[in-house]
């Protein structure tokens, strides 16, 4: 199952790779971007806050090396996302 995103949130970007849906979102109430990514194969999925938005793409393309340095936390597919990780750096 893939990730339902709130009301008001507009996709912006998407793709889909060997398993693995990747979505850059804006959530228009808040003003805010996020890059979720969905793993089918292994049924998990995480959140990453785009806080500089000049590095909304490279988040977009490279999700894994935004992600907590010990690794993303993850989540059954279908649980609500947690904002785990500002995209700043």
């Amino acid at each position: 199952m893939i990730l339902s995103p709130p009301a008001r949130t507009h996709e912006l970007h998407s793709r889909v790779s060997d398993g693995l849906h990747v979505r850059l979102l804006w959530l228009t109430p808040d003003d805010r971007l996020f890059v979720t990514v969905t793993d089918s194969k292994h049924d998990e999925q995480f959140c990453v806050e785009v806080v500089d938005r000049a590095r909304a793409l490279d988040v977009f393309h490279h999700p894994f090396a935004y992600a907590r340095h010990d690794g993303p936390e993850t989540h059954p597919t279908g649980a609500q996302l947690p904002i785990r990780v500002s995209a700043s750096a």
